[in-house]
């Protein structure tokens, strides 16, 4: 890879001499998290080992717990390749390193413990923020780009890497910034990728326009938002033909520019008529990302559709399904994909709705909810994230998210904002802090974080959680 080459040029490096030692291997261990970014850090390093020639075995794991990685060691790989995680838990890969079990290589974004490796490649090893400008997928990528020969050309995974970028949600200011911009720049050379300024909505493939509307929950605008009638008032009103020759509705991708232009100022005139904060009216515009490869009106041809779409398979033990997806399958995988999608949007609407109704428990400095058996432990972080912009909480403080990982562990996840984490909040510390202290691990990004922690440990993990928290926004 020549240095003009290197998509983000301060991780050659450490990028080079990870493809070497994965180059001088007989067979390669690749293991990934479960998340769409940890989906596509796998589909992006599978790919490019395969066109490097390089034998290698690919599996999932929920969490990396010292279990799990004692596990791995038991499957008798020279090299394990480590991405989307495997940072947070170099101390318990290096116990095994130093035994000879396996030689660990890692492409991670998540905050390093404080043990390290040789072939270790981090953004924040290198002053690049791994919660915000580059995700997993994104340093899979770069370690792909680095396994290139003379007659390979990985840019084509850049597309991968901006769905599991977005699927991390690294582009929550209006769009992907930082090293982000030169992996999209890279897709959009290699033909696959296109970037847009667009109304800032999901479902743009696939919804049709008053769904569109309805659904719109990060920027409500009254009378429309969460209100179906509302949204066809408003688009009877507006002097674009909302519906085909068939009288069905349109999509947002079968209207014109000018119609998508016309639609969107309205849209942008009733939110400023209702009152919607300003900041809150700008997030209605940003930059959206598709897939050129993909066929239009397809939940795979926007990145934010398919990144859902991936969440929705292996959250479910279905990480083959996913993996699938992204190596190209539209058949049979693709198909049991859009399957389980639907089972988790109804299972996800199902968990919002309980914590809206239960409610969550006020501590100091942050806020809980237990939910027991009653949201699956794989998917309560999303739930956590969606009360945590929605009106069900108090957006000033932390949400925390307990549910059973087991008889004898609970999942605990943790989300913020945006604002929070300015004023100081990193939920990565507060979840490896406050779990170790009670005999549990975690880790994570500043304003997204989770932890596994004893079952009968739960107040005594909020008591230092709450601490921790107070410290950072004081």
């Amino acid at each position: 890879m020549a240095a003009t080459d290197a998509p983000i040029p301060d991780l050659r490096g450490r990028a080079d001499a990870c493809a070497d030692r994965l180059r001088a291997a007989d067979r390669v261990l690749l293991v990934s998290h479960i998340d769409a970014d940890g989906l596509t850090s796998a589909a992006i390093a599978s790919s490019a080992l395969a066109r490097a020639s390089i034998d290698h075995r690919v599996v999932f794991e929920k969490q990396l717990d010292d279990d799990a990685i004692a596990g791995i060691a038991a499957r008798d790989h020279e090299v394990v390749l480590f991405t989307d995680f495997g940072s947070g838990q170099l101390d318990a890969i290096a116990t095994h390193e130093t035994r000879g079990d396996f030689v660990p290589v890692i492409a991670d974004h998540h905050q390093p413990a404080d043990a390290d490796t040789r072939y270790h490649l981090n953004p924040l090893l290198e002053g690049i923020d791994g919660a915000s400008e580059l995700s997993g997928a994104g340093a899979s990528y770069v370690l792909a780009r680095a396994l290139e020969g003379p007659a390979v050309d990985n840019r084509d995974l850049a597309a991968l890497a901006v769905v599991g970028a977005v699927g991390d949600m690294q582009d929550g200011g209006g769009g992907l910034v930082g090293a982000n911009e030169a992996i999209v720049a890279d897709g959009v050379d290699a033909g696959v990728l296109e970037s847009r300024t667009d109304i800032d909505l999901y479902g743009r493939q696939t919804r049709p326009l008053p769904k569109l509307l309805e659904y719109a929950s990060d920027v409500r605008i009254p009378g429309i938002s969460g209100d179906e009638a509302g949204a066809i008032r408003f688009l009877r009103g507006v002097d674009v033909d909302a519906t085909d020759d068939d009288g069905d509705w349109r999509r947002w991708v079968d209207l014109t520019d000018a119609e998508q232009q016309t639609l969107a100022s309205a849209l942008i005139r009733r939110a400023v008529s209702s009152g919607v904060p300003a900041d809150r009216v700008d997030a209605l515009v940003g930059t959206s990302y598709t897939l050129l490869d993909e066929a239009v009106g397809t939940a795979l041809r926007d990145v934010s559709e398919f990144s859902t779409l991936l969440n929705a398979t292996a959250r479910y033990d279905r990480a083959d399904v996913g993996l699938a997806v992204c190596l190209g399958d539209r058949g049979a995988a693709l198909e049991e994909a859009h399957r389980l999608l639907r089972s988790h949007r109804r299972n996800l609407s199902e968990g919002l709705q309980w914590v809206k109704t239960e409610g969550v428990t006020d501590e100091p400095n942050l806020q809980w909810f237990d939910a027991g058996s009653r949201i699956r432990e794989t998917i309560v972080g999303i739930v956590a994230g969606m009360a945590a912009s929605s009106s069900a909480v108090d957006r000033g403080k932390p949400v925390v998210a307990f549910a059973e990982a087991s008889d004898v562990e609970l999942k605990v996840s943790a989300r913020g904002t945006g604002l929070l984490v300015r004023r100081g909040l990193d939920l990565s510390v507060v979840m490896r802090d406050a779990s170790r202290a009670v005999g549990g691990d975690g880790g994570g990004h500043d304003v997204a974080a989770g932890a596994t922690i004893p079952a009968e440990a739960r107040d005594a993990f909020l008591e230092r959680a709450n601490a921790l928290v107070g410290d950072q926004l004081s």
